[in-house]
């Protein structure tokens, strides 16, 4: 069990909704359903400094796959908005970055991730070790896991009328929409490949309970 943990750092996404994803918060406006009824989607942080107690957890990396579905008319009640997903961390992580890492990205150490996202989480159909290469400077934003089963490329950055966030990273956290020029998953239980369709880059700071 992990204490005290706090991370934060850079963040980059992609799902299949059109641009401006409809989920965002764009100035005042709050976010509604996905664009096509279900969200298909890749999450990316950079933990520039973080710990869990006292574990190093400055320079991980880690990549959630995931989907949800949020179409009343065709989804059961109990199913809607439950995210099944798979989660990877980098492999250069030591046996106890890896564990406190999968805790806090997938809510079991609560705090602000639970808050934000994880107490979404209904199935987790893996956790793993993957060699994952991000690149989250602004205009050239990249993910790369799981030996490129997972491949999200940005193409161009998106006009805006307002300042927009998404409730992951937290709506205190404005960034930048892009339109996404590759998005790939293959990963067990998930997988499809769009072009031209919605990310998000902004940073991110998740303290524990």
């Amino acid at each position: 069990m992990i204490d005290t943990w706090s991370i934060d750092g850079s963040y980059f996404e992609a799902c299949n909704c059109e641009v401006i994803c409809p989920c965002r918060q764009v100035g005042d406006t709050s976010g509604g359903l996905s664009t096509y009824g279900h969200c298909d989607f890749a999450l990316s942080w950079w933990v520039r400094r973080g710990h869990a107690d006292a574990i190093d957890l400055t320079d991980r990396q880690v990549v959630m796959a995931g989907r949800y579905r949020d179409d009343e008319a065709t989804t059961p009640p109990d199913e809607l908005m439950v995210w099944e997903v798979a989660l990877y961390i980098d492999e250069a992580a030591s046996t106890v970055q890896h564990d406190a890492l999968a805790d806090i990205f997938l809510g079991r150490a609560g705090g602000q991730t639970m808050r934000n996202y994880a107490a979404a989480i209904g199935t987790v159909h893996e956790v793993r070790r993957s060699r994952i290469d991000l690149d989250h400077e602004p205009g050239s934003e990249r993910i790369s896991a799981n030996e490129g089963a997972i491949v999200v490329r940005a193409l161009e950055a998106a006009e805006a009328p307002g300042p927009v966030s998404c409730a992951i990273p937290g709506h205190d956290r404005p960034g930048t929409e892009y339109r996404i020029d590759e998005f790939t998953v293959a990963a067990p239980n998930l997988q499809w490949s769009v072009t031209g369709r919605c990310g998000f880059a902004t940073d991110f700071s998740y303290v524990g309970p």
